[in-house]
């Protein structure tokens, strides 16, 4: 029989509350090994955190609807990368995934956010894979959204072919989000950064992973291969799958209330255990 994600319900939890309306968030800044780094803090009022870490070129501001969804329950931190948002980068840093584990796990030490729920988009979901096996002791609960290069390697031409392919999918709000951040983040750092994902082999850490993990996909997702989803969660001791009916590789921005929901009772069923 073909693979199935192992989970496929719509969300339990009720979104009664998601038409309640939230801040705009505020600006957070510290310095990491000389680089002033930014991120966007959602939901003060709740003790509970989550960050969400973005993809390859992507900056915080292409992932405001999912963490205002999100700050009704949580406080959201939507923390950019060096050389990506508000952060400050260097031509030759950030240029390999392990660069950008070790500033998370920097930024994550900083902001006293050790063992939180770390949700990657993306880029973003092979780093949190990454932080997991490295960095244990600063990675709670995983939520990996659309992750790219895990159990797969793509080469930059066919990671650059699929994100084009997908870009009719998305909301044509986020065109305009998302031109602004790639254009910040700059074609030598995409490059740079797509070229180390070829290279880099996260495929042998995945059995080392010792969080809970939940995998996010759309169905209508060019960039994300099937064989990949299943590998990725047979390879993950007790992952969880989802699949979000019609989203495309920006379902965070497409769909926010139903990766929030996926994403929270995830997190109850964690806190019911």
């Amino acid at each position: 029989m073909p693979w199935q994600p192992a989970v496929s319900m719509p969300p339990r939890r009720s979104n009664a509350h998601a038409s309640r309306p939230t801040s705009p968030g505020r600006s957070v800044f510290c310095t990491l090994a000389g680089l002033r780094t930014h991120a966007r803090v959602y939901g003060k009022e709740h003790s509970e955190h989550i960050v969400i870490v973005p993809g390859l070129g992507c900056a915080s501001w292409m992932y405001r609807r999912l963490a205002r969804t999100l700050a009704r329950w949580r406080r959201v931190w939507v923390y950019d990368p060096p050389g990506h948002g508000f952060s400050a980068g260097r031509l030759d840093y950030p240029v390999r995934i392990e660069q950008l584990t070790d500033h998370l796990a920097l930024w994550l030490v900083a902001n006293n956010l050790g063992g939180v729920a770390l949700l990657g988009h993306s880029l973003g979901g092979e780093v949190i894979i990454d932080l997991a096996v490295r960095r244990p002791d600063l990675a709670g609960p995983l939520i990996a959204c659309a992750p790219t290069g895990i159990p797969e390697n793509p080469s930059v031409a066919r990671q650059f072919w699929r994100l084009l392919s997908d870009l009719p999918r998305e909301r044509p709000g986020l065109w305009p989000f998302g031109l602004a951040a790639y254009c910040r983040a700059g074609p030598l750092r995409f490059f740079q950064l797509a070229r180390d994902q070829d290279a880099h082999n996260t495929g042998p850490l995945l059995p080392r992973v010792g969080c809970p993990v939940l995998v996010i996909d759309g169905t209508a997702d060019p960039v994300i291969r099937t064989w990949t989803l299943e590998e990725l969660t047979q390879a993950i001791p007790g992952a969880r799958t989802v699949q979000v009916v019609g989203g495309g590789h920006a379902l965070t921005d497409s769909h926010p209330t139903e990766v929030a929901m996926h994403t929270l009772d995830f997190l109850q069923d964690l806190a019911g255990r």
